[in-house]
């Protein structure tokens, strides 16, 4: 699969702190180990506060968006983003726990990985079932993109345009469809802290 100059959407989301900080600052540093050879960050969002996911699950995230021009195969960059993850010290135990760094890799392009069935079955899958259960490969665009305001507030500050290859809407639309509780849920840090 050829990925020469493809265009990457990833989201960003931390609450607990870590060597580097607080959690904005964990991101901003995540945000620096990205940057190599075949990563090159050219947009990121304003980073927000959105309540934790699940509710009780720990205390409320600091959330972003980036945008990536990558040469990488999609499996390199998830693996990259995974490293940049244990740098900040991420421990993956439970499943929407509290943590350091999560970097989600929402999108390439229009890829879509492993295919459109395996993507439609991920997708589908129950929200009791979500909590249990983790894909054994990458599945692009991300099964939760489009229910997720903390990933879709963020990521319609740096690609409103961008359309899911599969759903077919442009994140603007997406955000549109979310309730309007969920779409005021995330709140700009203005002006970011410091840490």
């Amino acid at each position: 699969m050829n990925t020469k100059h493809m265009v990457a959407h990833i989201a960003l989301g931390a609450n607990l702190s870590s060597r580097f900080g607080v959690p904005f600052a964990t991101l901003r540093q995540a945000l620096r180990l990205m940057a190599c050879q075949t990563i090159k960050v050219k947009a990121v969002s304003r980073f927000f506060t959105t309540p934790c996911f699940p509710p009780g699950a720990g205390p409320d995230y600091v959330n972003a968006c980036a945008m990536l021009h990558v040469t990488d195969t999609p499996d390199a960059l998830l693996a990259r983003l995974h490293a940049i993850e244990e740098a900040c010290g991420r421990e993956r135990r439970d499943r929407w726990g509290a943590r350091t760094a999560d970097l989600d890799l929402l999108a390439i392009g229009d890829i879509v990985l492993p295919d459109a069935q395996t993507h439609a079955d991920w997708v589908a899958l129950s929200p009791a079932a979500q909590r249990t259960q983790t894909p054994d490969r990458l599945v692009l665009p991300h099964p939760r993109l489009q229910d997720r305001a903390f990933v879709l507030v963020p990521l319609a500050d740096i690609a409103p345009d961008w359309r899911h290859p599969v759903l077919g809407r442009t994140v603007s639309e997406m955000v549109a469809a979310l309730p309007a509780a969920e779409r005021a849920a995330p709140r700009p840090i203005d002006p970011p802290p410091t840490g």
